[in-house]
């Protein structure tokens, strides 16, 4: 059953990734309105209470549930919360409602990562499975990140498009994981 809102969740919140083709369609307005509602209203709460859905389907334990695993799950899930809370802090208004007038996000965390909230969202995914290991949760779970890799593409698309900087901007800060390391450059 939490399949169903899981799925139409995700497919109205990849709305996100199409901001430039709504734009150019309905013009800047109402393409950046489309956007928004099909994300924020029909995507992020339908996904969400799949996800709640999926935790309170009866289905078997995958891991046993003990303390050192509760604690990292729910460690996970914290840290996930407060990389997204400081990207959404971050980047304010584009966050809800996309426009083609957006201006580039690259300092912050964004200097980082180009995609905290994703990277914030695979850490309470996998925390969340940690704190309700079932198999309901699981595919939830699997599917949710699943998700968030097709998202991230699409809306690379996207943003390469509508932020003419962006392709530099790829080129100089990794997708998910900050680097350990610098980049050489060369002579």
């Amino acid at each position: 059953m939490f399949l169903i809102p899981l799925l139409l969740g995700f497919a109205a919140n990849l709305a996100s990734a199409f901001t430039t083709a709504f734009t150019h369609r309905w013009g800047e307005r109402r393409g950046t309105l489309i956007s928004a509602i099909l994300r924020n209203v029909l995507g992020i709460p339908v996904w969400a209470g799949g996800f709640a859905l999926a935790a309170y389907t009866k289905s078997p334990d995958l891991i046993e549930s003990k303390t050192a695993i509760l604690a990292a799950g729910w460690l996970l899930i914290a840290v996930g919360a407060a990389i997204i809370t400081i990207a959404l802090v971050t980047i304010r208004r584009r966050a809800a409602a996309p426009s083609t007038r957006d201006a580039l996000a690259q300092t912050g965390i964004y200097a980082i990562v180009r995609h905290p909230i994703h990277t914030g969202t695979f850490l309470e995914l996998v925390g969340l499975f940690l704190v309700i290991p079932t198999q309901a949760v699981a595919m939830a779970c699997i599917l949710g990140v699943s998700w968030v890799w097709l998202q991230t593409g699409l809306e690379e698309i996207d943003l390469c498009q509508r932020l003419p900087a962006y392709r530099e901007y790829m080129n100089r800060v990794p997708r998910f994981l900050p680097r350990l390391w610098p980049i050489e450059k060369s002579p």
